[in-house]
């Protein structure tokens, strides 16, 4: 698969990567607003100071808004593995879509097709690692939903773009009925490898409302049937899985 055809539309909210930093990290995002030159014309705005270095329209269309080499601001407050500066180890790819907030939907296949080959290009020229291609939500979960629970995260693995777990699937009874079956032993040890994939999360053993939003995050990048914030045996199951994956 060739590189995707890049329409120009540079951005000025950009600057210079700190400490000289080469991209080692690829965060896809959605838009999140209810259309594509909206959230272009944003994106372009110099009074927004927001920015990605990409954006994939639904028709497959693809933007570049920051050349590479330049820091976009597109990751906001975010951390992973204890680096709190996203932008200047990252690209940023916006796909339009106008997110849960303005009508949430499925990305469509020449959307798709037009990421897969952007992410590759991407990828190889800045040799970026597989574990390394995240969701906006995995980097903030706090704050960010995208790019969601129907982002079909799974087929971009089947591309080699990104970590998705192997056989993980566990009968409701083998998870419990109820996450309050769990103790504090068990929650710290999940939360513990949570924090060794990369989400920001302190180890408390309860399950508090950070623990909730990292719960969910995950849930939505590797777990969409059930995005519930509760941390269970399938939950840890797919951890032990993508931490085999990334040693």
């Amino acid at each position: 698969m060739s590189p995707p055809k890049i329409v120009h539309r540079p951005s000025p909210n950009f600057d210079d990567r700190a400490k000289g930093q080469a991209p080692t990290m690829l965060v896809l995002h959605y838009t999140g607003m209810e259309s594509n030159s909206e959230a272009i014309n944003r994106l372009c705005d110099v009074r927004s100071f927001v920015s990605a270095h990409y954006v994939v329209e639904e028709n497959g269309t693809c933007l570049q808004l920051v050349h590479e080499t330049y820091r976009a601001w597109h990751a906001g407050k975010s951390n992973w593995a204890g680096n709190d500066d996203i932008n200047s180890c990252s690209i940023g790819i916006e796909l339009c879509n106008p997110g849960h907030d303005w009508g949430y939907r499925k990305f469509p296949e020449q959307q798709m097709k037009t990421l897969i080959s952007l992410c590759r290009d991407v990828i190889t020229r800045n040799s970026i690692p597989s574990h390394l291609v995240l969701g906006h939500s995995d980097i903030a979960p706090h704050r960010k939903m995208d790019p969601g629970e129907l982002f079909d995260w799974q087929r971009l693995s089947r591309e080699r773009i990104g970590v998705w777990p192997n056989k993980f699937i566990l009968s409701d009874k083998e998870i419990g009925p109820d996450t309050t079956q769990l103790v504090a032993s068990d929650i710290r040890r999940i939360q513990e490898k949570l924090d060794n994939f990369g989400y920001k999360i302190r180890i408390t053993g309860e399950h508090d409302h950070e623990t909730v939003a990292v719960a969910k995050a995950f849930q939505r990048h590797f777990r969409t049937n059930k995005i519930d914030g509760k941390l269970d045996k399938e939950v840890e199951t797919i951890l032990d899985n993508l931490l085999l994956q990334i040693i």
